[in-house]
This record gives structure tokens, sequence and C-alpha cells, in this order.
């Protein structure tokens, strides 16, 4: 096993002017690295670089400059080997109508030239809940069983790297927590997952790392811990005891009533500490009936390295 299952230098990606529209930079020189064994989450706005950026690891986009090595393999020295440590699981729904789910993980493996006796089609059949519709029509499938399948064709070829793209996307409760299931176990066995995701919630739970892209720049890259402690923004919700006079007053202090009388007072905590919002409320002679405090999530952090690139 490699440290890093993928390494990018200086890559750069831009598409050609096109119907009297200029030449769009994509990708402005991006430097990632991600570590092996890892669940690698992979976030931006719409038309930020991300689906560029799988393409090109994907081989299905070709990269204007830089360099990209997977699992150990420079993409322009080794394609054939470093395309075969990568399985992507897309967006899109691109599945043959004609073909049965076991017919079409078989034209996968071929495709990526495994041997039919090293071939574990009913496996992941049995993996991505399947087994039960081996043989049917690809087009009788529903949405999800679809998506089971464009997972289950990732893995034909078993590689070390899975890219989702949007998985669970416009699926339902149940099969968003089957997916989750799988790529858990799958991460346990070693193999490394990059995620997409427009689910915040969904990259805090499950992503070690997370790297942020907007306009085609790399604005951060870091543990999630790291990246939820980068905002230094902290609520305290007091639950008053009666009716409230006069809103607390203080330097540094951000004060307001919520729809259900509680107070929010929200401040930096590196201006201002948890005793100093206290003694402002004792100072408007608050009674406190309870008191909670509230953190930045991913979405607030999300919000706030990208703003800067959109105003």
């Amino acid at each position: 096993m490699t440290a890093n299952a993928i390494e990018i230098r200086g890559l750069r990606k831009t598409y050609a002017p096109s119907r009297g529209a200029p030449a769009k930079e994509a990708l402005n020189g991006i430097d990632l690295d991600i570590p092996a064994g890892s669940v690698f989450g992979l976030l931006g706005p719409n038309g930020a670089g991300k689906s560029t950026l799988i393409n090109i690891l994907a081989g299905l986009v070709i990269k204007s400059a830089g360099q990209v090595t997977i699992w150990g393999f420079d993409q322009d020295v080794n394609p054939r080997q470093s395309r075969a440590s990568i399985g992507v699981m897309p967006q899109e729904l691109n599945l043959d109508p004609f073909f049965s789910p076991r017919g079409a993980l078989e034209v996968q493996a071929g495709l990526y030239g495994v041997p039919k006796a090293q071939r574990r089609s009913d496996e992941i059949l049995r993996l991505v809940g399947l087994e039960d519709k081996a043989n049917a029509y690809a087009r009788t499938l529903s949405g999800g069983m679809s998506r089971r399948l464009l997972l289950g064709k990732a893995l034909v070829h078993m590689p070390q790297i899975l890219v989702l793209d949007e998985p669970t996307a416009g699926v339902d409760i149940e099969l968003r927590q089957m997916l989750w299931d799988n790529i858990r176990r799958l991460n346990d066995e070693g193999m490394t997952i990059i995620l997409t995701t427009h689910y915040l919630e969904e990259a805090e739970q499950m992503c070690d790392e997370i790297a942020i892209i907007n306009q085609g720049d790399l604005i951060a890259r870091d543990s999630t811990v790291n990246l939820l402690e980068r905002l230094d923004t902290r609520t305290m919700i007091i639950q008053p005891e009666g009716a409230i006079g006069a809103l607390p007053e203080g330097e540094g202090l951000d004060v307001c009533t919520r729809p259900d009388g509680s107070l929010a007072i929200s401040y930096h905590s590196h201006q201002t500490t948890a005793e100093m919002a206290l003694e402002a409320v004792r100072a408007a002679n608050i009674r406190i009936l309870d008191v909670r405090t509230e953190q930045a999530d991913l979405q607030d952090v999300f919000l706030e390295l990208t703003k800067s690139k959109t105003t």
C-alpha cells in the first residue's frame, strides 16, 4: 500500500471556447494528496471543478497540465495501471436497459480484462442487494436499484480506490443507509473512498478528511475535525426565567431573541469568553433557567470558506 492513494500536482484543465463562449479554466493548478485507506470528502458548489477532477482521475477527461499519480502509477506513464486502480460510481444513470444486472457486471469486468475465473459478479450483487434481480432487465429496475448497480459496476475490477459522485442524491433513507453500510464495510477492508456530496451532514459524519474546491481552486484541505474548528464562532442559548426587559449588551456580542423566547448570544471565542457573555446576561437582570452552547457545523465552514470567492 502507498502512503497516498492519489497525489495531484499542479493540475489544470482549460476547456476550449465553443459557440461564442470564452475558454473556461475549470482547474487552476490543484495540489492535493489523498491518504490511502481514508474516506475523503471532495466538496464544492456547482461548477467548482469537482466533476472535472473526478473525470480526469477516471481517465475520461484529458488534463491541460500537471501530474496525477493513482496508487503509485503516474497517469501519463502507466495509464492502464492507474485506471485499473480506481473505480467510479457516477452521478448519472448510464445503464444499458437491455442488460441484466449480472450481464452488466460481466461486461464491465470484461472491459477491465478481468478473467472469467476471477469475476465476482454474484458476490457483488449480494453486496449491493440485487441478487434477486440478477437476471432482470436493467430497464425494470427502480432508481434506487439502478444506483446500487452503478456501485456494483465500479467494483468489478477490485479497485483500491472507489470514487462516489453524489451517490445518495435523490435516494430514499433506506437506500442511503444501505449504501453507507456498504461503503463503511469496503473502507474497513482497506479501500480508499472519495466522496462528493451536497449533503454536508453526510460528509461530516462519513469523512476523515475534506477538501473544498471553489471556482477551480483548492481553498481548504484538512481533517473534518480541524475544519470545524476553523470557525471560532460560538453561540450561547439562554432560556430565561420569566420575561426579558433589555437585551444583554457587551463588546463582541451579537444578541437576538428566538421564536421560542430564548436568547441567542453569538461571539468569537478569541475575543470574548463564555464568562463575559454570562456577565452581560446577569448585568441585564436576566435570570437563567437553562443554558447551552452551539458550535459551527460543516455547512457554516463551507459557506464561510466559499463566500469570499462568490462575493
